[in-house]
């Protein structure tokens, strides 16, 4: 079964920006789903395994933020 390709990290951010996020938090969002996504899905996109964990500075931040509207949505 032939799956559809990915259609890049830049035209997701993009989506994602297009639902009234800046920029920068599109980057995060996407950046912790990345993170977050399974092993099946690494397999299959191997791209996945090259976005990088960062040190945080003391808290969650606007990612932690953005994360609870989007879950309380």
């Amino acid at each position: 079964m032939a799956s559809k390709a990915h259609p890049g990290f830049a035209a997701v951010q993009n989506k994602i920006e297009g639902e009234g996020y800046s920029k920068e938090a599109a980057g995060a969002i996407l950046a912790k789903k990345t993170r977050a996504a399974s092993r099946a899905a690494k397999a299959a996109n191997p791209r996945l395994k090259r976005v990088k964990t960062k040190a945080k500075k003391g808290g969650g931040g606007q990612v932690g933020k953005i994360m609870s509207k989007m879950m309380a949505d």
